[in-house]
């Protein structure tokens, strides 16, 4: 039996999706071309997310833990010193069991990432950089001191959707030209499907902020670059940008040729737009106590998809429809 397989069976199964949650249908859904290093990449990303938001440990041991993790990714070896850390320091403050044993496996996912081919590698090294600096620079930008605290102008906002989520939809172009070319349309060149890729990541991860600007902002984080007063404003303007930011991530979807990774990347498309529409039609108050869309709309929504993603027309017409 091969590390790929002993790796993927021990992290790539009920762990993946105990954390992924929602995003568990899109992996699951992945041609087998394409689910090894995407589910890993997704791991390691979420690892470095819960060392992020673990806020009862204090931010400088945080941030040199993201350091080490991204010199770790970047430069080799086993990361016996920094699983230590974090089984010691991280892992009994995880109220989330899956997060806590994400943390305890720590090393068996850096096991893993040294069992990629060196394209697949490349890839997941370079996405990971650059999430882990999103992050970085996220703790750095809102400390945990009580004070609110926002983003200071657009290009900011931009710049770090683009770092936390952007980036993953061009990492996602590169493996899907990489490992499986014939899956994008040859009409389109990479350059384009990565740029439609980008912006399709920066509109999941608005959705994000938008739908948790109430709580986000009770911790003392505005990622709006605005004045209190002027937040429900900001937040409609920046509604706008994310509608457009998907607009491009439906061109994406409508060049995938290969149908189950049509499929695969229609899914947080669909339900993000969906999630639109609720957030469109709820009011103000109740946005800021935070919206999502129910267990049944995701079902309705994957069995819906199923079909419409046998043609880039109906897959339009479905789109069209979530987001009235």
């Amino acid at each position: 039996m091969s590390d790929e397989t002993h790796h993927e069976r021990e992290l790539g199964g009920q762990l993946l999706a105990a954390v992924s949650r929602s995003f568990y249908l899109t992996l699951k859904a992945l041609p087998k071309e394409l689910r090894e290093p995407i589910s890993l990449a997704y791991l390691l990303a979420r690892t470095a997310d819960t060392i992020a938001d673990t806020a009862s440990v204090s931010e400088a041991v945080r941030l040199d833990c993201l350091e080490q993790y991204r010199a770790l990714v970047r430069d080799g070896g086993g990361g016996e010193k920094l699983a230590m850390v974090l089984r010691e320091q991280f892992c009994p403050k995880q109220s989330d069991d899956a997060e806590r044993r994400l943390m305890e496996k720590f090393a068996d996912g850096i096991a893993w990432l040294r069992t990629m081919a060196p394209r697949p590698l490349a890839a997941i090294q370079s996405v990971l950089e650059h999430i882990i600096d999103g992050q970085m620079l996220d703790i750095r930008r809102f400390p945990s001191d009580g004070k609110l605290r926002r983003l200071a102008n657009d290009t900011e906002l931009d710049d770090y959707t683009w770092l936390v989520a952007g980036c993953v939809g061009e990492f996602w172009t590169q493996l899907c030209a990489s490992e499986l070319p014939a899956s994008l349309d040859p009409a389109v060149t990479t350059e384009q499907m990565q740029t439609w890729g980008a912006r399709m990541g920066k509109g999941l991860q608005l959705i994000n902020i938008l739908r948790d600007i109430g709580e986000d902002t009770r911790d003392g984080r505005c990622y709006l670059p605005c004045e209190p007063e002027q937040l429900q404003a900001e937040w409609r303007r920046w509604l706008q940008t994310c509608i457009e930011h998907l607009e491009g991530g439906l061109r994406y979807v409508q060049h995938v040729s290969h149908g189950k990774l049509r499929y695969a990347t229609a899914l947080p498309l669909l339900l993000g737009i969906q999630t639109i529409a609720k957030m469109r039609s709820t009011a103000w108050e109740q946005l800021l106590q935070g919206v999502k869309i129910s267990r049944l709309d995701v079902a309705s929504i994957l069995a819906q998809a199923m079909i419409a993603c046998r043609s880039p027309e109906a897959l339009e017409r479905l789109y069209r429809k979530l987001g009235a």
